[in-house]
């Protein structure tokens, strides 16, 4: 057993998630990303003296959606604080946050390692401002500061030390990425900076109850940053104490480009930011009528529609995993399913042919060019066997979206492609395969039904793929069974 194996890893999260209102979350500056440096700010954003914040009802609404979705305590009197510290990048030498008295209280979010879910606490949810964004690498003598993100509306989700390991911490992030997203929350962007997390990270003897001293890797803004991030820090760890030292409490920073961590600055506690009430907000009072307001307009979480497709419409959980990680996605599918009344049909058009297409020229689903109505018949026209699958996907279904206004049974017909089940041009057809391969009707009669494939291929090839393979296959078992 090596050192590593004695220890436990023990992780909690820290996500925040930046909000897509269209402006902050104490004044009206714009939200826009990508916008030239420092156009975005405001005497409020900038922190001169005698400006006054106003909360953003927006940023009210979007986290006691979360909160409701993650089976939260929604709190009706909440309030807001101030964080004090400096940062280059926090003009107003505090953040608006919320300390003692959060907006969502517990809570949890089911994730999926493998075949079994686990369940992962949720400590709280609390609102706040964003900090605006250091450069480092623009300037070879100086570092720049950006304020168009400072005062950008946050919700930071506090989990509970529930976490095992870097795959665990995947799946929670990709699970609360997928929620934000379907919520219309935050477009969860890692790679933006709409979602980042700072992961805390201890260990302990296998079997042990009582946490080690944490250490918090700061602002991680990738799965596959955390990944190396907590294998090089968990490693670090065990070296320590296997070496009889112990764990300091610090912030640390992680390298990609070393995949190492390296201390920013000890750990501060609460009391090392001074908390105080924020004098300049009133408390925050939600009426009962006011959250059932919002749980009415939420739409139907993924995992209730994941349960649904898999156990009353019988969809595979790869079917169903890919229909219900974007709310948009399983709203077609639902659509077009109802219309169709194919289940597995409707699926598999959507992954196999409308997801790729729509990927492949950048457009929204709803945008795709082939009208519902038009799905239908594509379907039906399968169903029915007028077309078969394989010919109604390689050559009708790049001639709808070309010429998306005709019906699928017009292209059909253009194209010559309507299977025939007329008996008596079949029987044609397969008498004269049956008497150019004589040896394989006999080595077929004497058991191999295998080669039955070989005859089926022979009569797609001779009907130029228009023979129906039901009445096709009927035929020449009759045929070389006789």
């Amino acid at each position: 057993m090596s050192a590593r194996d004695k220890y436990e890893t023990v992780i909690g999260l820290e996500v925040h998630v930046q909000l897509n209102t269209a402006s902050k979350a104490f004044c009206s500056d714009s939200t826009l990303f990508g916008a030239e440096a420092n156009t975005q700010v405001s005497p409020i954003s900038l922190g001169h003296p005698g400006t006054l914040p106003v909360v953003n009802e927006e940023q009210i609404a979007k986290a006691v959606k979360l909160g409701l979705a993650l089976g939260c305590e929604i709190n009706p009197h909440s309030s807001f604080d101030r964080k004090n510290y400096f940062y280059a990048d926090l003009p107003k030498g505090y953040q608006i946050t919320q300390d003692r008295s959060p907006i969502c209280i517990g809570g949890a979010l089911k994730i999926k390692i493998d075949e079994a879910f686990k369940s992962i606490r949720i400590h709280h949810i609390h609102m706040e401002e964003d900090a605006g964004k250091s450069i480092h690498d623009t300037d070879g003598a100086y570092s720049l500061i950006d304020l168009n993100r400072a005062g950008v509306p946050l919700l930071e989700i506090v989990s509970e030390p529930d976490l095992r390991s870097a795959e665990e911490v995947d799946a929670f992030m990709s699970g609360m990425r997928q929620l934000v997203r379907w919520l219309d929350v935050s477009d969860g962007n890692m790679e933006q900076g709409s979602m980042r997390c700072d992961v805390n990270v201890s260990i302990r003897l296998k079997g042990e109850e009582e946490f080690g001293t944490r250490c918090e890797i700061k602002n991680v803004n990738s799965m596959r940053y955390a990944r190396r991030a907590i294998a090089y820090e968990v490693g670090r760890q065990v070296d320590i104490i296997e070496k009889g030292g112990s764990i300091e409490q610090q912030t640390l920073n992680f390298d990609p480009d070393t995949g190492t961590t390296t201390p920013l600055r000890d750990k501060e506690d609460a009391h090392d930011y001074r908390y105080f009430p924020e004098p300049d907000m009133p408390p925050i009072r939600l009426s009962d009528g006011y959250i059932q307001a919002v749980k009415d307009g939420m739409v139907r979480l993924p995992w209730e529609l994941y349960e649904d497709f898999t156990e009353k419409l019988g969809l595979s959980d790869y079917d169903a995993s890919l229909l219900t990680e974007e709310v948009e996605v399983a709203k077609y599918f639902l659509g077009l399913q109802h219309l169709s009344q194919q289940t597995k049909a409707s699926a598999n058009l959507i992954i196999n042919k409308i997801l790729p297409y729509c990927k492949d020229k950048q457009l929204a689903l709803f945008d795709f060019p082939v009208a519902s109505e038009n799905l239908v018949e594509f379907l039906d026209i399968i169903r029915t066997g007028k077309v078969s699958n394989a010919m109604a996907y390689q050559r009708i279904f790049p001639e709808m979206t070309e010429q998306p206004d005709r019906s699928p049974l017009e292209i059909a017909k253009d194209l010559n492609l309507l299977q025939s089940s007329d008996t008596s041009f079949l029987e044609e057809l397969i008498e004269g395969i049956l008497a150019d391969n004589p040896d394989k009707v006999k080595v077929y009669r004497n058991g191999k039904k295998g080669l039955l494939g070989f005859f089926m291929g022979e009569l797609m090839k001779k009907s130029k793929g228009k023979a129906d393979p039901k009445v096709a296959n009927k035929l020449l078992r009759e045929k070389l069974e006789a």
